[in-house]
């Protein structure tokens, strides 16, 4: 019964000490820090991290899985969001640990179908640093090509 009644306080004193620990910052942090070019919606002008796994991914673009290229750019853009979706997986991550996005399109003139497309499948409270660039690809008939870095905790 003694023990009972001393364990009270004890626990009352544990949970206090638990409270007052410096709450550990976010592996990642996504910044438009103020004074700097205004960010739109697509990206974030900052991303920050801690000690982790970086993970750079090569380019992937809108080939299916048998090896064949559709015509068209947005069947190309999901089978590019869906190729980088599994090489993701195969490294052991997400769409959630994307800190920086390169976009290579052939023609500028897609980017708001690549935007529609992106926006299935990363995060829109905390979109990754990104780049979009019109470029010439190696492969005949690819449209775009994505290449990503990802950091995920050790």
């Amino acid at each position: 019964m003694r023990f009972v009644k001393a364990l009270g306080p004890l626990l009352a004193i544990v949970g206090v000490l638990v409270a007052a620990q410096p709450q550990q910052k976010p592996m990642k942090q996504f910044l438009n820090p103020i004074g700097g070019q205004r960010a739109n919606t697509w990206y974030t002008q900052v991303v920050t991290s801690r000690p982790g796994r970086i993970m750079f991914l090569s380019g992937q673009g809108g080939n299916t899985a048998d090896g064949k290229l559709p015509a068209d750019f947005s069947s190309q853009a999901k089978n590019t969001f869906e190729n980088l979706k599994k090489t993701l997986a195969g490294a052991g991550a997400t769409f959630n640990d994307v800190v920086k996005m390169n976009t290579y399109l052939t023609d500028i003139k897609n980017q708001d179908e690549f935007r529609r497309t992106r926006a299935l499948y990363l995060n829109p409270a905390a979109p990754p640093a990104s780049t979009i660039v019109q470029a010439g690809l190696g492969e005949k008939g690819t449209l775009l090509e994505v290449e990503v870095i990802a950091i995920v905790p050790d």
